[in-house]
């Protein structure tokens, strides 16, 4: 515009207005990319010194002798049985193995006992329901996943299906794709429910077990199983989640909630704006064609602040709520523990420092309580060996974003369309797969108390946070069904949706971590302590 300036001098106010306008809306497409001012963000400064203490939470004393015998005369056997579900695949983003893992997981109902274990269909993937009925007074409903993430055979050990026992810095593991996240977990809790029931020591309280198969897809469908046993659901007082609690130096932590997530898909393709609508061009058009590819990068780029660390959208942090007092007292409570092993998670993740240089309490508090937006991959055009010369008429990304209280999955998308239509991206397709609110339990919930309890007889005095940076659909029962949920055991396990995934089941001398049979004799305890909670 400059240089037809230079040539052809504008005569009128008018010509200039016009050709200012213009270039203005010559310059619309490419204004997302260009840097914006920081939005601010949430800040979360201590208001209180009070700390929550689990060390005030009664010792649980009750023993359990023919259980524990029965649980160490069979350990070989219950290794066995987490070999068998690791090795069953369940990949639900493939479809692979779902169905079978399925009906493994109802014919070990069958197998011990349960009264009623079925597969249940639902729009997707099948869910699994259990219930066992032992005429006790009390119902606890545990909540299952049987799904595992797909594998990139690169950097692994070991066949990830293969079941294998290995030798570990921590001891012998089991690793395997599942084996911690969540397959061994879960057939530990059940072989501890085998044990009592075989045993003759008599399960006090009834269970309500309702397995999904898609919590690696974002749980889409559990909905549907939780409305079809809404009624009986609601018969129970609280929900389980078996979980390995320890960390590598065996230390207990605990959860009492998830954040949320939604998880989406940004596309940009050639459309009458430009580029190729319909197949990939060669390369060399890139001279005269606009290219999808760029497209999308400058709409990822517009999201968020250079370094990526600051989410650019308007009114994204804005119903972001302030700790809660029991909130704060939780995390002054996590402090001593999070700075001891501070470091050691810097360096099991290969990580040399965080964002912005954050330490010590600012780094928990923006852990837990600050929202996310994360690209989780992308593609567009040819990515194999070699050289191919093409201008790729399609890009995708993969994003998710984690919310925390007073966030929710369709008004994140209603915000990040909004930026996306402001800054000149309208042509970029919004694709929503998943997603679920955040969800919270009480520190004063008789579960809790039950399993703090628990841990502190075999020596624990757990870090119990207010919730978990990662997610699970945990709102179905929290907010719809009106139950505590709690995530916890013994036992410590590492590279959930990474190579080498592993559970310790028998730990090196002297360590502090749980082999398989303590494990599963803490879920004896802990079953025994609900039982007599008040």
């Amino acid at each position: 515009m400059i240089m037809a300036q230079n040539f052809f001098p504008f005569r009128t106010n008018i010509a200039w207005i016009a050709g200012c306008l213009l270039l203005f809306s010559s310059l619309v497409p490419f204004i997302g990319a260009q840097p914006q001012r920081p939005s601010p963000r949430p800040a979360f400064p201590a208001t209180t010194s009070d700390r929550f203490d689990a060390s005030g939470i009664p010792i649980y004393k009750g023993e359990h002798p023919k259980a524990y015998a029965y649980i160490d005369t069979n350990l070989p056997q219950h290794i066995e049985n987490l070999r068998r579900w690791v090795r069953q695949r369940s990949i639900s983003a493939q479809n692979d193995g779902v169905q079978q893992m399925a009906a493994m997981l109802r014919d070990d109902f069958k197998a011990l006992g349960f009264k009623e274990a079925e597969v249940v269909p639902t729009t997707g993937h099948p869910g699994v329901w259990g219930f066992y009925d032992a005429g006790a007074d009390k119902t606890l409903a545990v909540y299952m996943m049987y799904d595992v993430q797909p594998i990139e055979p690169e950097g692994w050990q070991v066949d990830a299906f293969d079941g294998s026992i290995v030798d570990h810095p921590l001891g012998r593991v089991l690793m395997a794709r599942g084996a911690t996240n969540q397959k061994g977990p879960e057939r530990a809790f059940l072989n501890a429910i085998e044990a009592i029931i075989k045993s003759g020591e008599g399960m006090p309280v009834n269970l309500m077990v309702l397995a999904e198969g898609e919590e690696e897809l974002g749980s889409p469908h559990y909905p549907e199983l939780i409305e079809k046993f809404k009624d009986r659901l609601k018969t129970a007082s609280s929900v389980l989640f078996p979980f390995n609690g320890q960390g590598a130096d065996g230390s207990v932590g605990m959860t009492l909630g998830v954040k949320g997530i939604v998880y989406f898909e940004l596309e940009a393709r050639g459309n009458e704006r430009g580029g190729p609508k319909t197949a990939e061009v060669h390369g060399s058009l890139k001279a005269i064609t606009d290219s999808p590819s760029w497209r999308l990068t400058q709409a990822l780029a517009s999201l968020t602040s250079p370094d990526g660390n600051t989410i650019m959208v308007d009114g994204y942090y804005a119903p972001i709520r302030k700790p809660s007092a029991e909130e704060e007292r939780l995390v002054n409570g996590m402090m001593e523990s999070w700075n001891t092993r501070e470091a050691m998670m810097r360096q099991g993740l290969g990580v040399d420092r965080w964002v912005d240089g954050l330490t010590g309490r600012d780094t928990i508090m923006r852990y837990l309580f600050d929202t996310t937006l994360n690209i989780n991959g992308m593609w567009s055009g040819y990515t194999g060996p070699g050289v191919k010369t093409i201008l790729p008429h399609i890009a995708t990304a993969k994003i998710d974003s984690r919310l925390v209280p007073n966030q929710t999955p369709d008004e994140a998308l209603r915000l990040i369309r909004a930026h996306l239509d402001k800054h000149g991206f309208q042509d970029v397709i919004i694709r929503k797969i998943s997603g679920y609110p955040p969800a919270q339990t009480s520190v004063e919930a008789p579960l809790v108390r039950s399993m703090i309890g628990t841990y502190r007889k075999y020596g624990f005095t757990p870090s119990v946070a207010p919730r978990l940076a990662g997610s699970a659909p945990y709102y179905v029962f929290t907010d719809t069904l009106k139950l505590p949920l709690v995530a916890g055991g013994l036992g410590h396990g590492s590279g959930a949706h990474a190579p080498n995934e592993y559970m310790v089941i028998e730990p090196k001398a002297g360590s502090k971590v749980a082999g398989l049979a303590d494990v599963e004799k803490f879920y004896v305890d802990m079953l025994f302590s609900l039982a007599s909670a008040r």
